[in-house]
């Protein structure tokens, strides 16, 4: 938490950067349960899928219908498998470690150099 710039009598409403922040922590939180209802729903249809699939699979008297079931399938579990890979991370989720590399990167570069300075 930011330490405030200014003291604030009691009883006022806090900065609005805490009220932004917090703003955003809600966003995110919503974002997060509704991915996580999507996962879960995908999830449950892809072993659905799959248990058509192989219950076709097992069919002996494998038909031009039964193939073309096994392929529209297929493509359902491809579909559903894509979904569940996505949004696995966000760019938003990868902003903060980015500048960490960033910041730290540079600061072991400038080190570096000063070190390289001193011995050379």
């Amino acid at each position: 938490m930011k330490p405030s710039k200014q003291s604030q009598p009691p009883g006022e409403t806090p900065e609005p950067d805490f009220e932004q922040e917090l703003e955003e922590v809600e966003r995110s939180l919503v974002s997060l349960k509704e991915r996580y209802d999507q996962v879960q729903r995908d999830r449950q249809q892809q072993a659905q899928w799959q248990q058509r699939r192989d219950q076709l699979k097992h069919n002996k008297s494998q038909t031009p219908q039964i193939k073309a079931d096994l392929r529209q399938i297929q493509q359902q579990l491809e579909m559903l498998e894509q979904n569940l890979e996505s949004q696995l991370f966000s760019w938003r989720s990868l902003k903060k470690p980015f500048w960490q590399v960033v910041r730290f990167g540079g600061m072991g570069v400038i080190i570096g150099w000063i070190l390289k300075s001193y011995a050379g």
